[in-house]
């Protein structure tokens, strides 16, 4: 373990957990390239899981509707993080609160450094006149480029999955993976946290029906309509088990790492199946690969997506929360039959991880 005299790089990102998420393969190939280097991350507590498998790291956990509220609250939290033997701030996030976080460490001659989201590239992605429609910077490099900008260069040429964790016979997660009975698992996570990303439930149930005929699929979600909809179809179909309401997000993980394929809307579970290097179907709706979220380390043959001969104006928004006025039926343009093959070709693909 690092000596506490070694100063440590502050991270911070407190958005959604996909976005969370893909900082993971950066952090390991920086760990790689820096093993003694300590890391203190802040963020929201429910991405705490994600960092459990970092040694050098340190998770700071933030309530921004209690303990940081407001500009006061974010005062508190730079007088708390200041006690902590920081040399440098790596602001993943760029938002209105890091800026003045920002602030103050630069007062206290703190060197910082803040992503650079290439907000005027995503203008001329997503506008509807004059787009110019070619691939962003993916989110991953731009990670990168900040440490780099530290004094810290980061390759992901570097990155390596880790072991996949060890589950006890006696474990929860175990229990569930010992029903497989040699079938292939397929993860199934049909949501997305706005409308413009998730593929129709009617259509998506198509695909559930049909792949657990041979596969058993496995129901990943997390709102409360969302757990009353995967229940309903755990109970409607023999081989679909419903991961979310049994497993905590730590134990969640553990389970994608055995699985052989997750298929995901734009959203955090196909990142996090990413990060075990699980394959990923992405099925995009307003969104498009070349907005720079595309889960780590994919081909871009896993990619579906409308086509914009029909649908010119996709991607209409960078987050899909923009569904243009005639767009409200262009994910019905996919059909289920077509990510129903698309599986499955990737599934012969893949040597299967069960015996």
């Amino acid at each position: 373990m690092i000596q506490p005299k070694d100063k440590s790089i502050l991270v911070y990102r407190f958005s959604a957990l996909g976005d969370i998420a893909m900082i993971i393969p950066v952090l390991r190939s920086f760990f790689k390239t820096y093993p003694d280097q300590k890391i203190i991350f802040v963020s929201r507590n429910y991405a705490r899981p994600l960092f459990d498998e970092f040694d050098n790291l340190e998770f700071i956990e933030v309530d921004f509707n209690q303990e940081y509220n407001g500009l006061k609250g974010l005062i508190k939290l730079f007088k708390v993080l200041r006690k902590k033997n920081i040399k440098s701030i790596a602001d993943l996030h760029n938002v209105l609160r890091t800026k003045v976080l920002n602030f103050l460490f630069k007062l206290s001659f703190k060197k910082v450094q803040s992503i650079d989201k290439g907000r005027a590239d995503r203008k001329k992605l997503i506008r509807k006149k004059n787009k110019i429609f070619k691939p962003l910077t993916p989110i991953q490099y731009k990670y990168c480029d900040v440490f780099r900008r530290l004094g810290f260069p980061v390759d992901l040429v570097n990155h390596e999955y880790p072991v996949k964790p060890y589950l006890d016979d006696h474990s929860e997660e175990q229990k569930l993976l010992s029903l497989c009975q040699n079938k292939q698992i397929i993860g199934v996570a049909p949501f997305a946290s706005f409308e413009g990303k998730s593929y129709p439930l009617d259509l998506m149930q198509n695909v559930i029906a049909y792949l657990q005929k041979n596969h058993n699929v496995y129901l990943f979600g997390g709102g409360e309509n969302e757990l009353k909809q995967i229940e309903i179809w755990d109970k409607a179909y023999e081989n679909v088990y419903d991961v979310s309401k049994r497993f905590s997000l730590s134990q969640q993980i553990n389970i994608i790492n055995y699985i052989d394929l997750m298929i995901s809307m734009d959203s955090a579970n196909g990142h996090l199946a990413a990060n075990c290097g699980i394959p990923v179907l992405t099925i995009w709706g307003m969104t498009h690969p070349f907005c720079g979220f595309t889960p780590f380390d994919q081909s871009t043959e896993n990619s579906i997506m409308i086509d914009r001969n029909l649908y010119p104006s996709i991607p209409t928004s960078i987050f899909g929360n923009r569904v243009p006025k005639g767009y409200e039926s262009a994910f019905r343009s996919i059909e289920p039959k077509e990510i129903i093959e698309k599986a499955l070709k990737i599934l012969e693909e893949t040597i299967p991880h069960h015996n």
